[in-house]
């Protein structure tokens, strides 16, 4: 009997890769969004990281395998 590996489990560690791998690409922005003279610039940055990551999770959700997990988190990396 080989591995067997629990796709829900292993779309819910995918999901927490991504959370992680979104807050960092947010932080700086988030920064910046403070800051009146950079605030549109950060805020128009933030909507491609948002659009970015809802795509992510949509696949992460839609991921009928461990293989397409592996993608994803490869663009994670």
């Amino acid at each position: 009997m080989g591995i067997v590996i629990d796709l829900t489990k292993a779309k819910a560690i995918t999901h927490d890769a991504r959370r992680v791998a979104r807050a960092q690409e947010f932080a700086p922005l988030d920064i910046k969004a403070t800051i009146p003279s950079e605030a549109a610039a950060a805020e128009a940055a933030r909507a491609v990281v948002r659009t970015k990551y809802a795509e992510m999770q949509t696949a992460i959700d839609a991921a009928a395998n461990t293989a397409a997990l592996k993608t994803i988190m490869e663009q994670l990396a």
